[in-house]
């Protein structure tokens, strides 16, 4: 895939009804997604894959531990921001960690479905599937043919990015 069928893949990838529920902080979550993309043949051809992605416990990674990794591999450059890191994660232990989390996508779950009609028409159908199905953990995404795995890719990097913050603060409260 070269960088501008990345970037278009990236750009166009929807989130049309988020999960309900974030990661979890003290076990692994697994999604259900449910992703649309147009036929790259006909216009009034959906293709709608259903699959999962396993989210793992993530793990807090601490200043330190990130300093360590920097240097494996770079320069003096990255040595002097992992000399920075560690001095942060020394003034301020509590406000210093990051969260690593873990994806598992499971290709072999994935099933693909060729359907008639538009792209917004099966979109609605789909989300209606799955809001009347009150999974708290399923995820409708559309996005580009070429492109699709890129797009799941981005779905999972939001979920982290929007679980963050709670699953921080519950290692905190946890003493963690």
């Amino acid at each position: 895939m070269n960088p501008d069928d990345f970037d278009y893949a990236l750009e166009n990838t929807r989130v049309l009804l988020p999960p309900r529920r974030q990661i979890q902080t003290f076990g692994s979550t697994t999604f259900q997604f449910h992703l649309l993309t147009e036929s790259m043949d006909r216009t009034d051809q959906v293709r709608v894959r259903r699959g999962t992605v396993e989210a793992e416990r993530p793990a807090i990674f601490t200043a330190d531990m990130a300093a360590r990794l920097l240097l494996e591999g770079f320069g003096e450059k990255a040595g002097a921001f992992a000399e920075a890191l560690r001095r942060i994660g020394r003034e301020r232990p509590g406000q210093a960690a990051l969260l690593r989390y873990g994806f598992r996508v499971r290709r072999s779950h994935v099933v693909e479905d060729l359907r008639t009609g538009s792209l917004g028409e099966w979109g609605d159908r789909v989300c209606a599937e799955v809001q009347s199905s009150a999974d708290p953990l399923a995820a409708v995404l559309t996005s580009v043919e070429e492109g699709w795995e890129v797009g799941l890719l981005k779905f999972t990097m939001d979920l982290a990015t929007q679980s963050g913050p709670s699953n921080l603060e519950d290692f905190r409260r946890q003493g963690g």
